[in-house]
This record gives C-alpha cells, structure tokens and sequence, in this order.
C-alpha cells in the first residue's frame, strides 16, 4: 500500500518504515500520525512480519518532530490512541522495533527513538529534548521513557537543559546500543534485525513483554511471579515453535520458525 508520507517496505521478515517528509526533517503533523498508526496497525497484525526498523528518509534528519510550523499555521493537530508516530503510546506491541537514527532526533523524533526497543545511531546522529525552549514539554513519553533508561540525573541533566547529546555520548549514556557510519547505519540496523529473526518471534515477543510488563511490576518477586499470565508468554506455551525449538536442537538442524 502507498502512504503520503511514509515508504514501507518488507524484506522476508523485516518491515522498514521510512519517515518520509525530508523537506521539513521528518518532522511530523496529524496527518502522518494517522498513517503510521495504520503502518503499525498493520505490521503488528501481520503474521510474516517479526521485525521493524524505522528510519527518516534522506542524511539530515531521523525525525525534528512536532511540525511547529504547520501547527503555527493552525494546521490540523491531533494524534491516534497509539501515539506520536503511532508509536509512542503503542504499549501492546510485542513485537520488537529497532530505530536507525540517521541524523537530527529532536524532541518527538527523540521520543519516537525511545520507544523502540533498539537505537542504532550514525554518527552524525543528535539527540535533544528542547521543547522547553518553545514553550513545549516531552509529552509523548521522552520525560519518562529517558530516566527509565538512563536513570533519573543523566535524564533530568538532558531533560532540564534542553541539550543536544551526541551519539557516541547517547551510546556512554545508554540509550543507543551501537553508532555507525553514515553509509553503514542500514546494514548495522538489518544485521540487528536479522540475529532477532533468528530467534524464535514467539520467544521474542514473550521475553519483549515480560521485560517491560516486568518493569511495571512493585517488586522482582512479582515480576517473576506474575510473568506466566502474560499474554505472549502465554502463547510461547502452546505454539508450534515451544516444540520446534527443542525438536531442532535435538536433530541437530536450524529450527523453521512458525511465529504462532
């Protein structure tokens, strides 16, 4: 299906979603917000597909964010259920999301970059929350998502300043699990991607939402607990791949994944 502005495509089990706005740096307006709630929408009901990568189109910009200029306009605002980018409040997703930063994450771009399970940055990749230097805030989960992965003084030194933090300093800081050279930031994030299609998607997808059900959780114990009533978990249970797995270890073969 052709989108405005977004590029889809599948490679075997592997979607990559192409911010596509490259004349205001993949910055994003309601109507993008819409299609790409439908792009996830989709990627998460279909089957054949266990991994996405979402990226910017052109070497500027991963995404500037909120459109401010179309909201200066008085341009249609508004986002889905799911979130800014139809990503960010995407809490049911257990399907893992790996963000290729290919230059400029600022603000919304930033928080779209949180919310995938990996980052993998270019060099020239910067990131910022700068919202408060127009009279904005975070709110499309960077303010919480940042001190969860960083902790609350790294997050709250980005977060109170508005400063710009750099990818070798994201990767010291531990948001971003690898930087690259521009030219090799698709390779790298499709290499990521193909040693988790190795993996069983149904044991992804359980340990995805074990991890973050898990870190919701008042105690370890309960995490612990608690985590054989979740959903994917569940399903990892009684899939064909809870039988395939061993069956191939056993016969000495690589496993033919099923993802059900």
């Amino acid at each position: 299906m052709a989108y405005q502005y977004v590029v889809v495509e599948k490679d075997g089990p592997v979607t990559t979603v192409t911010l596509n706005r490259p004349e205001v740096m993949n910055a994003l307006h309601s109507d993008a917000h819409f299609e790409l709630d439908e792009v996830f929408n989709n990627f998460a009901a279909d089957e054949s597909q266990w991994v996405a990568i979402v990226t910017g189109a052109g070497d500027r910009a991963f995404s500037a964010g909120n459109d401010l200029k179309h909201q200066a306009r008085g341009g249609k605002m508004g986002s889905p259920r799911s979130g800014f980018a139809g990503l960010t409040s995407r809490f049911d997703l257990t399907k893992p999301v790996i963000a290729a930063v290919n230059g400029v994450a600022m603000g919304g771009g930033f928080e779209i970059a949180l919310a995938c399970d990996l980052i993998i940055a270019s060099e020239t990749a910067v990131f910022a929350l700068p919202e408060p230097k127009v009279g904005l805030a975070a709110l499309a989960g960077g303010l919480h998502r940042l001190p969860r992965q960083i902790g609350l003084k790294r997050a709250m030194g980005m977060i109170l300043t508005a400063r710009r933090v750099s990818a070798r300093e994201g990767l010291e800081l531990g948001f971003v699990n690898e930087v690259v050279a521009p030219g090799e930031l698709m390779a790298a994030a499709k290499r990521w991607a193909t040693l988790i299609a190795e993996c069983s998607p149904m044991s992804i997808r359980a340990s995805k939402q074990a991890v973050m059900r898990g870190l919701d959780e008042p105690s370890l114990e309960t995490a612990i607990r608690e985590q054989n009533r979740f959903e994917a978990v569940a399903a990892l249970f009684v899939s064909e791949d809870f039988i395939e797995g061993p069956l191939a270890f056993a016969e000495r073969r690589p496993p033919q994944w099923k993802g059900r």
